[in-house]
């Protein structure tokens, strides 16, 4: 195929020098490459400044906005105007900075790269500043937000820290914004690089949401830590089968110490701190967080590593969570590798990686000996799918159940049972919908069946227990001609609720909530609800007293409390009225004896 398109040259062309903006624009392409690229400059810059809150704001996928604010130390007014330039840093003064670095940036990079590719605008305020100071930036300079205004920062109200708003970003560069995918892609990769940053810096409180929006997507607390935030932002699936995994230099064997030019004292001083999931947890993808002093980087070597120790322990096709920390001496570690920092390169990469890789699989094959199976149980009592490790049924029909275990020599063994079980055709089950199931049984407990019974023998037994088998005894009422009670009958009959009826007469006792509050739950159909069992039986009894009016049998107390006793206790029910009338509580007592004396006498 020949080249077409091009005009060939007469003569070799001409060098010649490009102009400063088009370097710039070609230079932040190196380091901007999508909305997740910038947040994470934007990230490191906010946890330089020793930031303890972090917000995120984004809109389209951070393309039309990008803001990040944090409550670090903030910027002086006097460095605004060379902030946006590049190679303006105030973490390094020479190159032999870097072999003590203890900073994410150090290039001075970052905020130029955005200002040539995006509009920018700042707001920062620091402690001794009485207020806060607003810029804006276009190709790494002071600009003016309308034609012919100031470029100088403007004062402004603001709190301790640093806002800075990125807006239409790549507005100038449309090959590469036609180069990304959808805003909800460059979204989520856009929470990755959050979540990452928040597993790691546990003791900063981390916020993204869209614009918008109502609530986070994201939002960890303050005063954290690792396995809280990975619960979190995981799920609690993976923090429950983590493992705490931590190594060093210092551990390892003397024996190494004798190897000709490879003691301990030429090893680098370095520790490493992992959580790492246990055989139990399975994914179709590897997730391995990686920090290097710090540093959210990417290693081909470290992550294949992993895989290998992982490759003997878990399932063909599964893979692991694991969250590494490693801590370097700085002067052992080069960090200006790549423009993005992606990628770092250290001394004796080869047996650190392989030390924390031996420390992984030990940890991981130890807590392996015992393992746990999920699966799933059909309504008809077999197990979903038999599968090869059920195997066919025997003649007899008896079934092969399979258990793991590890022998001595840490090999996985299956071992093969028979147990006895009945061959049964399994039918074909509709399952319901979950919002629909009613878990109870008609052999549960009810209120009624606290009350006692006149005759055991006529209660059914728990095999019988069935809605129609469950008797309840109609109390017919009294023979009564007083109006005032049939109008009290009658009162309840029309104030009778049929919702909360049914509900008392095929409900399911769950249990007493709160005694001192006297709250019980029980359970109807598909809901619960809460009931006060102090005024239900109150209401209970009320009713019943007012069915049986006339047609109480008497009640004979053995001993017969004193006549003094009953009055007193009435007297103190009604206190307040008895004080209303003028007499005290025992002056009432008295006077009540002789007229309580003469009613029992007839």
């Amino acid at each position: 195929m020949s080249r077409s398109g091009s005009p060939v040259p007469e003569g070799p062309r001409t060098i010649h020098r490009l102009e400063e903006a088009l370097v710039n624009r070609i230079a932040a392409g190196e380091i901007i490459h999508r909305p997740a690229s910038a947040l994470k400059e934007l990230l490191e810059n906010a946890l330089d400044a020793r930031s303890t809150q972090i917000r995120v704001i984004v809109k389209d996928g951070g393309l039309k906005l990008l803001q990040i604010a944090d409550n670090g130390s903030g910027i002086r007014k006097g460095d605004l105007p060379i902030l946006c330039e590049r190679f303006t840093t105030s973490k390094i003064s020479e190159y032999s900075d870097l072999l003590s670095l203890a900073t994410y940036g150090f290039r001075g990079e970052a905020l130029a790269s955005i200002s040539h590719v995006a509009h920018l605008s700042i707001v920062t305020k620091t402690k001794s500043d009485s207020c806060a100071w607003k810029a804006f930036y276009a190709d790494g300079s002071l600009t003016s937000p309308k034609p012919g205004g100031s470029s100088d920062p403007r004062p402004c109200a603001g709190n301790n820290g640093t806002t800075i708003t990125v807006e239409d970003l790549f507005y100038n560069t449309t090959t590469r914004l036609s180069a990304l995918r959808s805003s909800s892609d460059e979204y989520a990769r856009i929470l990755d690089v959050i979540t990452r940053y928040a597993v790691h810096n546990p003791t900063v409180s981390f916020t993204c949401k869209k614009e918008g929006s109502r609530g986070p997507e994201i939002s960890t607390p303050s005063n954290s830590s690792t396995p809280i935030n990975i619960k979190l932002l995981y799920g609690a699936s993976v923090e429950r089968e983590l493992l705490h995994i931590s190594t060093s230099s210092k551990v390892k064997e003397a024996p190494d110490a004798s190897k000709k030019g490879k003691g301990l004292d030429d090893d680098p001083d370095w520790e490493a701190e992992a959580y790492a999931t246990n055989a139990n947890y399975h994914a179709k993808k590897i997730t391995l967080l990686l920090f290097i002093n710090h540093r959210l980087v990417d290693s081909m070597r470290v992550k294949r590593a992993i895989e290998g120790v992982y490759s003997t322990i878990l399932p063909k096709g599964s893979s692991p969570f694991v969250y590494l920390s490693i801590l370097i001496a700085a002067n052992q570690v080069d960090v200006n590798v790549h423009p993005t920092k992606r990628e770092v390169h250290f001394m004796n990469e080869e047996e650190i990686i392989s030390a924390i890789a031996d420390t992984i699989q030990q940890k991981v094959a130890l807590q392996g000996e015992s393992r746990t199976f999920e699966y799933q149980t059909l309504l008809t009592g077999g197990v979903a799918g038999g599968g090869p490790s059920a195997g066919p049924p025997h003649e007899d029909g008896s079934k092969n159940k399979w258990n793991a275990r590890t022998d001595d020599d840490g090999d996985e063994i299956m071992e093969n049972k028979i147990v006895d079980e009945e061959p049964s055709p399994v039918p074909v089950v509709k399952k319901p919908l979950p919002q629909h199931k009613i878990r109870t049984s008609m052999m549960d407990q009810t209120l009624d069946s606290m009350f006692a019974v006149k005759d055991p023998s006529h209660m059914p037994s728990a095999e019988d227990a069935t809605p129609s088998s469950r008797s309840r005894e109609d109390i017919p009422d009294s023979q009564c001609a007083l109006s005032s009670i049939k109008d009290l009958r009658d009162g309840v009959i029309k104030r009778r609720h049929g919702g909360l009826a049914d509900i008392l007469a095929n409900h399911i006792f769950v249990g007493i909530v709160d005694m001192r509050l006297g709250v019980s739950l029980v359970q109807h159909s598909t809901k619960l609800y809460l009931l006060n069992h102090g005024v239900l039986a109150e209401e209970l009894f009320y009713q019943l007293a007012l069915r049986q009016f006339g047609d109480f049998v008497g009640i004979k107390l053995h001993p017969p409390p004193p006549i003094r006793l009953l009055i007193k206790l009435a007297v103190d029910s009604d206190a307040e009225a008895v004080l209303a009338s003028g007499l005290e509580p025992d002056a009432a007592v008295e006077v009540c004896r002789p007229s309580v004396r003469v009613l029992v006498a007839t």
